[in-house]
């Protein structure tokens, strides 16, 4: 009993035994190697990565201090990019929904319109929203309707995959009580299924909201309107006091549309 109680008392305890650890070192090697191959590859100009404190502090002297003076036209742009995200995330509803019911494994008429419907969602959250700027201007020009349409592309994945993955964690029970007393598809979808992803929808919406506001305000870089065309124009124009006003205003709207998501997100939930 002495001697057994002297080899657990030298014992070492490991979180891992030699064959997890060596596994840990290995992985741990082969991410080292791939981010040095990775910097190496893309071929980084160092002498601008040293030099860039300095920039920064040379930027920062001549954005301050802000200039307001066109504060009546960057206040339009901020209402312009609001609009963008308003308009998009209610026209994506209309075609994500349907998207979502046909996505879902519980609700999909068969294998094919399942495929369909996941190859749309995930079409649209393989391309990033600038591209789909970018593809927008090209069809119908500069403006507000080719940012609408980039972000509302955009957004069909997002809130297609988030209310697909509600609808299939619904409680089958009133759907196959529904079905046994021989109610149309119809009314199952809005008696069965609807009242249950009612409390996901809005907060889905709610979050998409808040996001699209986010992605608005870039997407005058590509002219697809918002206070990005404002703030691009005045970096081409070396205005920097102005995009020092235009990146405060971009900053407060952020946080006004994160207040007030949080505030619509506790009503709901």
């Amino acid at each position: 009993m002495v001697d057994n109680a002297e080899n657990l008392s030298d014992r070492v305890w490991s979180r891992y035994d030699r064959k997890e650890q060596l596994t840990r070192y290995v992985v741990y090697l082969v991410t080292l190697i791939a981010v040095v191959w990775a910097v190496r590859d893309i071929d980084i100009f160092w002498p601008w990565v040293w030099d860039a404190p300095n920039q920064i502090q040379s930027l920062g002297a001549r954005m301050w201090p802000p200039e307001f003076s066109q504060w009546s036209a960057i206040f339009s742009a901020m209402l312009e990019t609001v609009h963008i995200a308003t308009l998009s995330t209610i026209l994506t509803i209309f075609i994500a929904l349907p998207v979502s019911y046909i996505a879902a494994q519980n609700t999909t008429p068969n294998k094919v319109t399942l495929w369909i419907g996941r190859f749309i969602l995930v079409s649209s959250r393989s391309v990033n929203t600038i591209i789909w700027a970018l593809l927008f201007v090209a069809i119908f020009g500069p403006g507000v309707l080719a940012g609408i349409l980039a972000v509302m592309f955009r957004s069909v994945g997002f809130i297609g995959k988030l209310m697909g993955e509600a609808i299939e964690e619904i409680d089958r029970r009133p759907v196959e009580a529904m079905e046994a007393t021989g109610a149309s598809k119809m009314k199952v979808v809005l008696y069965a299924i609807v009242p249950q992803v009612m409390p996901a929808f809005f907060a889905i919406i709610i979050l998409r909201w808040d996001i699209n506001i986010r992605e608005s305000t870039v997407l005058g870089l590509v002219g697809a309107g918002g206070i990005g065309v404002l703030l691009q124009g005045s970096i081409d124009m070396f205005a920097w006091q102005t995009v020092a006003t235009i990146l405060l205003a971009i900053v407060v709207l952020v946080i006004l549309g994160e207040a007030l998501t949080s505030v619509l997100r506790k009503k709901v939930i």
